[in-house]
């Protein structure tokens, strides 16, 4: 099994992430943990010696079975938030991604999947939002909203500081 990147110091947590911005009909497909009030954008942690492209691909097949091919960079975050009792420095590269013929999710609504994350397992509820919508939902990071209001037409690069203790 592959090591994700993530590091662990008695202080800090870094973590270098992707994650794929799926629209399909004027809806984008985000995902929360069960239980959770906000969402984020698909994804997942990149293993040592495998590319963007790989770890999209292999995180859409893992917790949802879906096949996707990645299309072009669009944010690029700094992304600074707790992660349990530690601050976390995050880089997050956002890619457009497409569906391609193998379609094994619903194009509407909610469904479930399964994640995992050193060695946990959390389960997933997927959801179709609206663009239009998604002003009205809590989604991190909060760049994200405004980015996906205005559309997917250009590399935009932003930083985010999540209240830290």
């Amino acid at each position: 099994m592959s090591r994700d990147i993530i590091f662990k110091t008695e202080e800090y947590i870094f973590s270098y992430r992707v994650a794929g911005l799926l629209v399909q009909n004027g809806k984008v497909l985000l995902q929360r943990t069960v239980g959770d009030a906000g969402y984020a954008i698909p994804g997942g942690h990149v293993a040592l010696g495998e590319t963007n492209e790989e770890t999209l691909i292999r995180e859409f097949k893992e917790e949802i079975d879906l096949d996707i091919k990645v299309d072009k960079l669009r944010w690029v975050g700094e992304i600074f938030f707790p992660w349990g009792d530690k601050p976390c420095h995050q880089i997050c590269l956002f890619y457009e991604v497409s569906l391609t013929d193998n379609i094994n999710i619903p194009l509407d609504g909610s469904f479930f999947g399964t994640e995992q994350l050193e060695g946990e397992s959390f389960k997933l509820e997927f959801s179709w939002v609206d663009t239009k919508d998604i002003k009205n939902i809590e989604l991190y990071p909060m760049e994200a909203k405004q980015y996906l209001y205005e559309g997917l037409d250009e590399v935009k690069h932003f930083v985010y500081k999540e209240h830290l203790n």
